[in-house]
């Protein structure tokens, strides 16, 4: 597991105790939706994102290190990542996966590694 993946980045503008939740997510080509529940735990930091209408009824968990910045003032969240590359990720389910150590190794995997879930180097 990369634990990069799963730390905010210095220059990403993250305050410490801040609540991102209600905050927009953009990712590199468009909007997918808004945090729904983030963490700020030391080597499993994340964010939550309920998809709304884009993955309808969806959520996807986002490792920290995936955030590229923070923009208090706009309250949106900008991610390093395309859409097709969020929505090709792991599923998350919140019952299943919060916590999980495995899924978030699969997770950090995927994010961290450049490679598609299960496939080659996109």
């Amino acid at each position: 597991m990369s634990d990069s993946m799963w730390g905010y980045r210095e220059t990403s503008g993250r305050l410490a105790g801040a609540d991102l939740t209600g905050y927009k997510v953009e990712a590199t080509d468009g909007s997918i939706g808004k945090v729904d529940k983030h963490s700020d735990e030391t080597r499993s930091a994340y964010i939550v994102v309920d998809t709304g209408p884009w993955i309808f009824g969806k959520e996807v968990l986002l490792p920290a290190g995936t955030i590229e910045r923070i923009d208090a003032d706009e309250r949106k969240i900008y991610v390093d990542r395309t859409k097709e590359r969020i929505k090709n990720a792991p599923e998350f389910d919140r019952e299943k996966h919060l916590g999980n150590s495995g899924y978030n190794e699969e997770l950090g995997t995927y994010y961290g590694t450049g490679a598609p879930f299960g496939g080659r180097p996109a």
